[in-house]
């Protein structure tokens, strides 16, 4: 990878964190927040590819419970909800390629799975914690991933070349 396609990824995928981590910090309702975040985490794999997709998918839920924004019941949940941001992505990028809507459908059903398998099966969770990790969770993922498609279809009308 030539100096300048680095910085151009580099850049970029900074910009896409940056956003994923005010959407996190604007203090909205989860059923807001998570689709915002999704959002991203399906824009990147599609801008910068599944390396900066991952690193985002890693980074946010550290971030967010570094900062206060993760709730502490969730704190056992983030190298699962890692996992699960991470494989949405990857899945996505490798998809996406065939059929977008599949895609995302795939990715969401994928993330979805990992976390409801960690809350029903590997970690001890409250109830609530348990039923906020389930099918909201593939809601959220879901919705992200229109919301992508959308902004995607916007900035290619607007004739802005990301890819």
């Amino acid at each position: 990878m030539q100096t300048s396609t680095r910085i151009k990824w580099l850049t970029r995928t900074a910009f896409l964190l940056a956003i994923a981590l005010v959407f996190q910090m604007g203090g909205f309702p989860q059923p807001i927040t998570g689709p915002l975040v999704n959002t991203v985490l399906y824009l990147a794999a599609s801008i910068v590819g599944w390396q900066g997709g991952i690193l985002i998918g890693i980074l946010t839920p550290l971030v967010a419970a570094m900062r206060g924004i993760l709730p502490p019941p969730l704190a056992p949940l983030i190298p699962f909800i890692a996992l699960g941001n991470s494989l949405m992505v990857v899945l996505f990028y490798l998809l996406k390629f065939k059929n977008k809507i599949i895609a995302i459908i795939i990715a969401s059903l994928v993330k979805f799975s990992i976390l409801f398998s960690a809350v029903n099966l590997l970690v001890q969770v409250p109830p609530a914690v348990s039923q906020m990790m389930s099918l909201p969770q593939l809601i959220t993922a879901l919705t992200g991933g229109i919301v992508a498609l959308l902004v995607m279809a916007l900035l290619k009308k607007a004739n802005i070349r990301i890819e």
